[in-house]
């Protein structure tokens, strides 16, 4: 067991892939709402800095957006927000952007608590747990850059005065190791928690018992971003009832399937419950950031295999747009004709005559 913990760092690709999906997802979500920024988060907003200043007396949270009620600051600190969610999704100095992303998150989450989705406390949440992880040694500038600098010619390694420099090293490494691994181990079980819980609730309802909750749910006015949508599925009751029934038991049966090959189907089932929750319910945040947490349990291999996949991809669909087309007989080629016994002509040419030019003789074929 402490073998696993503080051996190597585990799931790598995953936690790359949680690093890129929040970094994308809130950089998608603040340029989204960049014009009604100053209704949301602004000092004109209706829910005023003096009212988040006093909710946070209350609750424990702390916000940079309050610091300060000028038009100016606040605008340095929405473009803040989104230079640092696009460099964090790129992995640059991951260490440091991480811990900046999260106060990033906190801080709009905060700010305007009433008045968002359910999605950003998972991405909250999430942003916390990635500041322990090292979610920038895989598809990251910071790996580029690591790349590139082992690629140079080798210099000679200076040698360590004392062991204790050497110790130092080992432990700092050993440190980051125990620190990431833990840190994914609370994301599984977060996501886990959070599943089963939904479900176990779900259950103690009457109306999910009885297949009518996905009913009510389609026609609430609030959550209809399309309505002909919305309508033209609660048509169908049988669907709507085996839809619900699905939807517990794959919330119930998730902590209890990850150890095994079912979890993929499991896994797959999700992303389509959390697409038609994006589509039906307008919800994008939520489901977006509930597919990238999905994707964390993924093996390692299956993100490693990837690039090899697309690269060959990409390289037979470019052999295939540059291979010259087969001509074939009628389709404006001119086939080979054969004489009339079915010997082919042939042709000869004399040597050049006295003005430079040759003559070609055309043999006849032999009459039998």
């Amino acid at each position: 067991m402490s073998e696993l913990v503080t051996g190597r760092p585990v799931s790598l690709y995953a936690a790359a892939v949680l690093r890129f999906g929040y970094g994308l997802l809130y950089l998608v979500f603040l340029l989204r709402e960049f014009p009604h920024r100053e209704e949301i988060w602004g000092p004109d907003s209706p829910w005023t800095p003096a009212l988040a200043r006093q909710l946070f007396t209350q609750t424990g949270w702390n916000s940079v957006l309050t610091l300060s009620d000028s038009r100016a600051y606040f605008e340095l600190c929405y473009t803040l927000a989104v230079v640092t969610s696009a460099l964090f999704m790129l992995g640059w100095r991951t260490r440091a952007l991480s811990l900046l992303f999260a106060v990033v998150v906190t801080s709009f989450h905060a700010r305007a608590i009433f008045m968002t989705d359910g999605g950003d406390n998972l991405v909250l949440l999430l942003s916390l747990y990635l500041v322990f992880t090292a979610c920038g040694r895989r598809w990251s500038l910071d790996a580029r850059r690591i790349r590139r600098r082992t690629a140079r010619p080798e210099r000679p390694a200076p040698r360590l005065r004392s062991h204790t420099g050497r110790h130092l090293r080992e432990g700092l490494s050993t440190v980051t190791t125990v620190l990431h691994n833990c840190g994914m181990f609370v994301i599984a079980a977060q996501v886990c928690i959070l599943y089963g819980s939904a479900g176990l609730y779900k259950v103690q309802g009457a109306s999910w018992g009885a297949g009518t909750a996905l009913h009510y749910v389609l026609n609430l006015h609030l959550f209809q971003p399309w309505p002909a949508l919305s309508h033209l599925v609660d048509q169908h009751t049988v669907f709507i009832a085996i839809a619900g029934y699905l939807t517990v038991l794959l919330q119930v049966a998730f902590p209890f399937v990850l150890f095994g090959r079912f979890k993929y189907p499991v896994l797959v089932m999700l992303l389509g419950m959390h697409t038609c929750i994006a589509l039906l319910m307008g919800l994008p945040l939520f489901s977006g950031a509930m597919i990238v947490a999905d994707a964390a349990f993924l093996p390692d291999r299956f993100y490693a295999a990837l690039p090899p996949l697309c690269r060959r991809a990409v390289r037979l669909t470019c052999l295939r747009r540059t291979e010259p087309p087969r001509s074939t007989p009628g389709t404006g080629s001119v086939p080979a004709q054969s004489g009339p016994l079915g010997h082919r002509p042939t042709h000869r040419s004399a040597p050049p005559d006295h003005n430079g030019t040759a003559t070609v003789f055309r043999k006849r074929p032999e009459r039998r």
